[in-house]
């Protein structure tokens, strides 16, 4: 059951508005998340900037899979539903590695080990151990790449922790716990 209701247009704020068109025009409808999230213009623009600066960083299949792994340690369904179906249609991941990301890795040895540290941080709250720099920096990932995993798994925790609180209507199909499947 939804704690919250998505705003109608009428009821955003003007500072959220433009913001919220343009997600709407790039994805073809309002998703709820959204238009619950944009009741704060403050944190609505900051998260969007945010995620429009993270974009660039590392590949799309990449940071869809962090998006995955998170989003499972973190056990938001919203954000589930939605990276895995971004996943599927944006990144063309095929379904055994979406659920290969939900739990943690990939059949890509580059892209494991980054999805593998991004785990590990969201698991122990960023206190990671030297062999763990050790297996990402190995695998050929710079510090630069290293802060990006570790600002990828903030982002998504922030809207983990939102769909979690407020959790919004599902409009993206749900998907079952990786553990099930």
């Amino acid at each position: 059951m939804s704690r919250s209701t998505a705003l109608k247009p009428e009821q955003v704020p003007a500072d959220s508005k433009p913001t919220l068109e343009m997600f709407t025009k790039n994805i073809g409808f309002t998703p709820n998340m959204m238009a619950t999230f944009a009741a704060s213009p403050i944190a609505f623009n900051a998260w969007a900037t945010l995620l429009g600066s993270l974009s660039k960083a590392l590949d799309v299949k990449t940071r869809d899979s962090i998006g995955l792994a998170v989003s499972e340690v973190n056990r938001c369904d919203y954000c589930l539903g939605v990276h895995s179906f971004t996943a599927d249609h944006m990144a063309k991941l095929p379904a055994n590695e979406i659920l290969l990301a939900r739990k943690g890795h990939a059949s890509d040895p580059k892209r494991n080990a980054a999805i593998e540290f991004a785990r590990k941080v969201i698991e122990t709250r960023g206190k990671v151990g030297d062999a763990d720099l050790k297996a990402v920096r190995a695998a050929g990932y710079s510090d630069a790449n290293i802060i990006e995993i570790v600002a990828l798994v903030a982002m998504y925790s922030l809207t983990n922790f939102f769909n979690n609180v407020f959790d919004p209507e599902k409009d993206f199909p749900a998907v079952a716990p990786a553990g099930s499947i």
